[in-house]
């Protein structure tokens, strides 16, 4: 929102939250969202093998999926789509804490799509979401989606 496009934001956290594969569906775009419903994303993040195998399927001709590579090299089903994988969190640890993987993701994901300007991840959107009682997290957060940028800089898909 704060490059002036348009997103949407739909969660789903069923019983799922109690450790199968919870799920999220954003959209971002340049112009109008008619329906926050995406049967067939470009872009997934997968943060376990689980949710890897659960939503590949899904991804559309021609789209990107990232993957947390710590975990394992999962069997890549798809010759049409193309695999990230990341060390999500192996690099979270670098940055300070395993709870940070999901933003060295982002970090790969950013650095490879040029989705959202880095300057406003890092000076704009990172500091609204780690402010008052999160406050101490900024910097480590800061850390762990540069980690995921680095180390996508280096990469190529396969």
């Amino acid at each position: 929102m704060l490059e002036k496009k348009k997103i949407t934001l739909v969660p789903s956290y069923g019983p799922e939250m109690r450790g199968g594969t919870a799920n999220c569906t954003v959209i971002l775009k340049d112009g109008e969202i008619y329906s926050p419903v995406v049967a067939h994303p470009d872009i997934l993040i997968a943060l376990n093998l689980p949710s890897l195998e659960r939503f590949e399927a899904s991804v559309k001709t021609k789209g990107m999926i990232f993957y947390n590579a710590t975990f394992a090299s999962p069997q890549k089903k798809r010759k049409d789509v193309s695999y990230f994988g990341v060390p999500a969190n192996d690099l979270a640890n670098e940055a300070g804490s395993v709870k940070a993987a999901n933003v060295t993701l982002l970090g790969a994901l950013i650095e490879e799509t040029h989705l959202v300007k880095e300057e406003t991840l890092m000076e704009k959107v990172l500091p609204k979401v780690f402010s008052n009682k999160k406050a101490a997290l900024l910097e480590l957060n800061k850390t762990a989606l540069q980690k995921g940028r680095d180390y996508q800089k280096n990469k190529t898909a396969v």
